[in-house]
């Protein structure tokens, strides 16, 4: 179960943290929200989907630098930028880092509804096929070294008979570890078990 996405937001103006924190709530999603980036980043542990509505000009570590910071833990929460100064090369740089929106002030608030609709939907997307991989991997570690052989031979387009011959076992054993393999992965089929190991 991935939890609910919640609205991340940074900024040190009143106003616009009361704004997107009712925006949010009428698209039936949470806000929480920080005054600065340093107090984000001192709270902020990922634990589902959501998307980071930023400031880019505050006292102490600006937006742009929040970003970078992020990037560098390998965070992974789609930024969407906001400024009352915006200039070019600020936001040229922004989008070069992966900021998924840049607005600049004052902007139509059903702008800023569609993408945080947008960002959101994209990290669930992202937590969903984590998720996806985390259990596939626990399915697959879960297999003895013989079944986690035959799995590999039969990703491979191996026959039973072929592998067989291969791991100079009988057709019966094959089949049987076969049969255990699969059932702990729980596949039915070749093309099941290539979706897994994809």
């Amino acid at each position: 179960m991935i939890d609910e996405p919640t609205v991340f937001i940074v900024d040190d103006d009143p106003a616009v943290i009361a704004l997107v924190t009712e925006l949010a709530g009428a698209i039936g999603l949470k806000a929480q929200s920080w005054p600065s980036a340093d107090a984000f980043l001192a709270a902020y542990a990922p634990t589902g989907p959501g998307c980071l509505v930023l400031d880019i000009r505050m006292a102490g570590m600006s937006g742009l630098q929040l970003q970078k910071e992020l990037k560098q833990q390998a965070a992974t929460l789609p930024i969407i930028l906001i400024t009352g100064h915006a200039d070019v090369r600020m936001a040229v740089e922004a989008m070069k880092a992966g900021a998924l929106e840049f607005f600049e002030k004052p902007f139509r608030m059903q702008d800023l509804c569609d993408k945080i609709q947008e960002a959101v939907k994209l990290d669930r997307d992202k937590w969903q096929r984590r998720k996806e991989r985390e259990n596939a991997e626990s399915r697959i570690g879960s297999l003895t070294p013989a079944e986690r052989e035959v799995m590999q031979l039969i990703a491979d387009g191996k026959t039973n008979k072929e592998i067989a011959a291969e791991l100079d076992l009988s057709l019966r054993a094959v089949e049987d570890r076969r049969a255990r393999m699969m059932k702990r992965l729980q596949v039915k089929s070749r093309a099941e078990l290539l979706r897994l190991l994809k």
